[in-house]
């Protein structure tokens, strides 16, 4: 085993997979230098054909993926934040996720959208979203969540790999955790939740950043309550039978998520859990999501974004 930082678990996964496959290349916004570090040294390696840097227009660098996909490459297409889905809307939402459907499964879109996501550093509305829901919203793109570095290699390897289109958010703020990685090559399949913590007393369901306020709110509680935490790691697919495993043994469910309440993850969620595990439920669903507004810069970002403190709340309140 090495250890790597998280960024550096995704840098080696691109690096591994440009290796292996010479159809994969990068596009985006200055991704030979990589502000956010996961395509530091790839253009020295590769080459600026196959680490190609475009003019700032969302929409042009993802309608250049989605066509050199449809055309039998694998791009990964970097669209610096997670935010800017949404300036790539068409060509991520009604081109990529709609091709094979479109094309009666003669053409694939095998593309993966990256960007940095979520809160932590008072970057304001258009640059701290985890725009989950949104990406869900449209049958045929995946959508991969990882919250260590073992399972951001792991899951870039995957989503690369797969021949669908497959949005790909990390989290700025686990940037510089670091975690053991494997020598040998390893891939994580996409639709594997993980149990980060066994527990008893009630599920938590969280993803990216907000496993880390579950494994901490845990660790508070554990001489009181045990917590089980699962990590669905990709959210389409879904591991649905790992979580319910989990819910019909603990009998109560904390979901915490960093996209919106209203019309979110959590809602989404807890609505099948309902449908499929209502009997087993010993407590209403708690959800521990963003707040229903734009997300606030600098200090009043806090009052936004959920916080460890209402995670440990949620979880004494649905046990009580």
């Amino acid at each position: 085993m090495k250890k790597l930082n998280y960024w550096q678990a995704i840098s080696e996964a691109l690096a591994e997979e440009m290796e292996r496959d010479e159809t994969v290349f990068i596009i985006g916004e200055n991704v030979q230098q990589g502000p956010f570090m996961i395509t530091n040294g790839l253009v020295q390696r590769f080459g600026p054909e196959r680490v190609m840097d475009a003019p700032l227009s969302e929409l042009a660098i993802a309608g250049a993926a989605v066509g050199a996909a449809c055309a039998g490459f694998r791009p990964v297409c970097d669209l610096t934040f997670a935010d800017f889905v949404y300036c790539a809307a068409d060509e991520i939402l009604l081109k990529a996720a709609n091709a094979s459907f479109a094309h009666n499964g003669k053409v694939n879109a095998p593309c993966v959208f990256i960007g940095v996501a979520g809160g932590g550093f008072g970057t304001g509305p258009e640059h701290s979203h985890v725009p989950s829901a949104m990406v869900l919203n449209n049958p045929g793109l995946k959508l991969v969540l990882p919250s260590t570095p073992y399972d951001a290699k792991g899951l870039m390897k995957s989503a690369i790999r797969d021949n669908n289109p497959v949005c790909f958010f990390y989290h700025k703020k686990l940037m510089g955790m670091v975690g053991e990685i494997p020598e040998d090559e390893y891939i994580i399949p996409l639709g594997q939740a993980d149990v980060k913590r066994a527990g008893s007393d009630v599920t938590v369901i969280a993803t990216l950043y907000m496993v880390h306020h579950a494994l901490a709110a845990a660790e508070q509680l554990k001489d009181r309550i045990s917590v089980e935490v699962i990590d669905p790691r990709s959210l389409e697919p879904l591991d649905m039978p790992t979580i319910l495993d989990s819910v019909k043994k603990t009998n109560r469910v904390v979901i915490v998520d960093e996209d919106t309440e209203r019309c979110g993850v959590a809602a989404e969620l807890g609505q099948q859990i309902m449908e499929q595990a209502f009997d087993y439920l010993d407590a209403p669903i708690t959800r521990v999501c963003a707040a229903n507004m734009p997300i606030a810069g600098a200090a009043l970002e806090k009052y936004c974004i959920p916080q460890l403190s209402q995670v440990v709340s949620a979880i004494t309140s649905v046990v009580a």
